[in-house]
């Protein structure tokens, strides 16, 4: 046998040996288009679940206000079908998110069971993304499949702007996001930064805060005494630098500047007038109106707007320029679409409600609350009844220092004046005490038993 007619005999072998081998492709396996799914893998074109006899209410996210409203809707109208569409398999809370950061709280605290819940209130809860909505049709479409409603209620929450940052660079924006991420979106963004936090060696720890309106204002600053506290406590050679947007601390200014002060001298300063200008985060360099600085770490928060199911679902309200204004545009007293009746809007994505202070705080609190207000709205309405308007309230705790643990407090009323129009009254609470603290987690426990309980 010759040299070279024994290579070939080897290779034909070995070729049908691995053809044979579990998992692999062969020249008899027929393309994928012709194997037919399983019947649980569905496709964006096809039905999700069929449209029954009872009118459905359709909730897309389950963040803080799509739970709430998810189990109120069961609650005050059982005879309704509730279908609960979310992408994450589980529920991680940004509030006390920061306390966790420091080990305060533990993961446990934050973490809950979507699939326990719906099952033991009775709504579905489906995991899937949601591609789009039909508002024409009244119909939502997923990566499983399509899904007709009667109400639909939007809870998107926040997506962060980096277009305001980048344009369309899309590797300078993934580039940010993947090295140093805001964490103010629930998902792998946390565990990246608690690990950047507990593995830091030193250095200069840049936080941008990102012009109003934001995902709940005050709690940047609570994340800076959080960074800052690590640091002293582990006697880590580290300072941090926050660049605020605005022209200075609110809510809860004098508390935090209180704390930055008397805690923290010699780990934190404040820059106010720090607009964004340029950021590299390749060279970890970033340019503001007040001067330019290089960063061994950073926590990079660009501009907020409405989620992106928000601007799927052809939310977005214009501003005075005639130009998208970022926020869903909502009735300020029944969080329906201004356009479309059958369409709520609750928590962070909605808009302007009031000439006074302009939007609600974007916070879970005030999601909770609409979650609860736009259940009891479809539950009238179901009735043959016509609502009338409920008004949120706000309550934010915000950790200084780790040791001993204290915090600082701010509440929000709302009301309505003889004009119509919804009014704010904020209540700030800026002295520093351990009993803000032991408040803030019977709050959060609370809140967490209202949803997951």
């Amino acid at each position: 046998m010759t040299l070279q007619r024994r290579k070939l005999l080897l290779g034909t072998a070995a070729a049908a040996a691995t053809a044979s081998l579990p998992g692999m492709v062969s020249a008899q396996t027929p393309p994928a288009a012709a194997i037919p799914l399983p019947f649980m893998i569905g496709q964006p074109g096809q039905t999700l679940m069929a449209k029954g006899k009872p009118p459905r209410v359709v909730i897309c996210g389950g963040g803080w206000g799509g739970l709430a409203a998810a189990k109120s809707l069961r609650r005050l109208a059982p005879q309704l079908e509730v279908v609960l569409l979310e992408r994450n398999p589980v529920f991680f809370s940004c509030p006390i998110s920061n306390k966790w950061l420091i080990d305060a709280v533990d993961t446990s605290f934050l973490i809950y069971d979507y699939l326990r819940v719906a099952q033991q209130h009775g709504y579905r809860f489906v995991q899937t993304e949601v591609l789009s909505v039909d508002r024409a049709a009244k119909r939502v479409g997923t990566t499983l499949g399509s899904l007709d409603y009667d109400w639909l209620i939007l809870a998107p929450g926040i997506r962060y702007n980096y277009e305001a940052w980048f344009g369309q660079d899309r590797e300078a924006a993934d580039a940010t996001r993947a090295r140093f991420p805001a964490a103010y979106v629930p998902n792998a963004e946390h565990f990246h930064l608690k690990r950047a936090l507990h593995g830091f060696k030193g250095g200069e720890w840049v936080m941008t805060l990102p012009p109003p309106p934001q995902r709940c204002p005050p709690s940047p600053y609570e994340r800076a005494c959080m960074v800052a506290w690590w640091f002293k406590t582990h006697k880590i050679k580290g300072h941090v630098t926050i660049l605020d947007h605005k022209d200075g601390i609110r809510p809860i200014g004098p508390g935090f500047r209180a704390a930055f002060q008397e805690l923290y001298k010699d780990q934190i300063t404040y820059v106010p007038n720090a607009q964004v200008q340029e950021i590299d985060p390749f060279n970890k360099r970033i340019k503001t109106s007040a001067g330019d600085m290089k960063f061994d770490h950073a926590v990079l928060m660009a501009p907020h707007q409405a989620g992106d199911l928000a601007w799927k679902a052809g939310a977005i309200g214009l501003n005075a320029q005639g130009k998208p204004s970022g926020w869903a545009a909502v009735d300020p007293l029944m969080l329906n679409l201004k356009s479309d009746p059958d369409v709520y809007v609750i928590g962070d994505a909605v808009g302007q409600v009031s000439p006074q202070f302009l939007f609600y705080p974007k916070a879970g609190h005030v999601a909770n609350r609409h979650g609860r207000i736009v259940a009891a709205y479809i539950a009238e309405r179901a009735a043959g009844r016509d609502p009338k308007y409920t008004l949120p309230d706000n309550l934010c705790y915000m950790m200084v220092n780790g040791s001993p643990r204290e915090a600082i407090s701010v509440q929000f009323d709302y009301s309505v004046n003889a004009q119509g129009i919804i009014e704010q009254v904020q209540i700030d609470d800026n002295e520093r005490r351990a009993d803000l603290v032991a408040e803030n987690l019977r709050w959060a426990g609370l809140m967490f038993d209202d949803m997951f309980s």
